[in-house]
């Protein structure tokens, strides 16, 4: 497709196709294409500066076409969810670049049933892009009110995810809302439950979303855990729909260490329904402890939307990424940081123990990734790319993988290598860095 990638349409501000511009056309063309009768949008934002912009853009070009319009203002990704189930409207719309710079901002959708939308209707949607925008006649026009209780909304759905007993009275918690979209969401949450909290990344002015701060960058986080002598950190990003943590010896916990402390919790439980669903570049350490456990576990193809169809498709309700966005499908219809919080939480007041003893248990695996600059084309086809990958998969051997993907988030090519030796392990991911480095250079 043109515009859609792995998670919606992202991309620097300013250039296109995020503009104001394009941002007035895709609503047109959403509303041509899924909502030809009218309907109801609920838009929410993260911080972004740019988030106003395209707020005003994409409400002007929904009421144009006739579509009623309802703005949540700062709201996580999965808060944006759970108000277009709740309010019964037709489309979500979220406008976030997730963990990017601010620079950067994206537009995706949610489904009335709370579910990101399907490639196919992605596709529609790009059908109809070029068409200039339509103005019905003031008698047809949407309408647009502010959700003034969205926050609380969610906040609420959130502390219904655990039960009504618990507590988290005398836990010491550092929370890095990576000054995005929970901002406000996290901390109140966590209080209402009693944590003794530390705030990071809870002042946005626009410009400082994810800037050393929040989930893929837990430095700060870790630091700060031993220097309060915190029980434990908690990192989201910037639309709040992925979640690390870190335990109180400052070890970080990313997606597949938290997969794995929810699966074991709820088999015991017997919530555990169908396999657990990982990604490809879900961890070997992940696939091994699971099997260990006797606990199903299948790959999907990298994207939570991904993870979700597999899960639907194979009766599952428990699955994620690495880099964070963990889904528990019978608590929300996205990942939710939050949310996956309070779950491992639980787990530890219900063991009465502590985040460190509960993720000692995940065997030790090598791991190292690069990302490298992208020219668009597939890496794979280019014959010097290819043959580093067979020497890699050589190298490694059978106790090792290596991946190479395009992201569908940022211009660059994955390359994630894995298995027990460590030096081979650097060895094989490098090597194929270097080939598609000489390859993006030759372009």
């Amino acid at each position: 497709m043109r515009f859609f990638g792995t998670d919606g349409v992202r991309g620097a501000v300013g250039q296109y196709p995020m503009t104001a511009e394009f941002a007035l056309r895709l609503a047109g063309a959403v509303a041509r294409a899924l909502l030809p009768g009218g309907g109801m949008v609920v838009i929410g934002k993260d911080t972004r500066v740019s988030g106003y912009m395209f707020e005003s853009a994409l409400e002007a070009g929904f009421v144009s076409a006739g579509v009623d319009v309802r703005l949540s203002g700062p709201l996580p990704s999965p808060g944006v969810a759970l108000l277009t189930q709740e309010l019964g409207a037709d489309l979500g719309v979220v406008i976030s670049a997730s963990h990017n710079a601010y620079s950067d901002n994206g537009i995706k959708f949610f489904k009335h049933d709370g579910f990101k939308l399907a490639a196919e209707d992605e596709a529609r949607i790009e059908g109809h892009i070029d068409a200039p925008a339509v103005t019905l006649d003031s008698t047809a026009l949407g309408q647009v009110r502010r959700v003034d209780d969205a926050r609380e909304r969610y906040e609420n759905h959130c502390l219904g995810t655990v039960p009504e007993d618990m507590s988290l009275e005398g836990l010491k918690i550092v929370v890095d809302c990576a000054h995005g979209a929970s901002y406000r969401v996290a901390p109140a949450t966590l209080t209402a439950l009693g944590a003794e909290l530390v705030p990071l990344g809870c002042s946005p002015n626009g410009r400082n979303i994810n800037d050393r701060c929040g989930a893929t960058q837990p430095d700060l986080l870790r630091r700060t855990v031993k220097a309060v002598e915190a029980d434990l950190g908690i990192a989201l990003d910037g639309d709040g729909d992925r979640v690390i943590m870190v335990d109180n010896e400052g070890k970080t916990l990313n997606g597949d260490a938290l997969l794995l402390i929810l699966a074991r919790a709820r088999r015991d439980a017997g919530r555990l329904h169908g396999p657990v669903v990982g990604t490809e570049i879900s961890s070997l350490a992940l696939e091994q402890a699971l099997k260990a456990e006797d606990i199903a576990f299948c790959r999907a193809r990298v994207g939570d939307r991904q993870v979700v169809n597999m899960l639907r498709e194979r009766g599952g309700v428990l699955g994620g990424e690495s880099s964070g966005h963990v889904l528990c499908l019978d608590k929300s219809t996205t990942g939710d940081g939050m949310v996956v919080a309070l779950e491992v939480l639980d787990v530890m007041r219900r063991n009465r123990c502590s985040l460190a003893d509960l993720a000692g248990r995940m065997p030790r695996i090598e791991q190292t990734s690069f990302s490298v600059p992208s020219n668009g084309a597939d890496p794979l086809e280019h014959p010097a790319v290819s043959l580093a990958v067979r020497k890699a998969r050589e190298l490694l051997g059978k106790e090792g993988r290596i991946v190479v993907r395009r992201s569908g988030t940022e211009p660059v090519v994955r390359v994630m290598a894995e298995g027990s030796d460590r030096f081979r392990v650097e060895q094989a991911a490098s090597g194929v860095a270097r080939a598609l480095g000489a390859q993006d250079a030759s372009a």
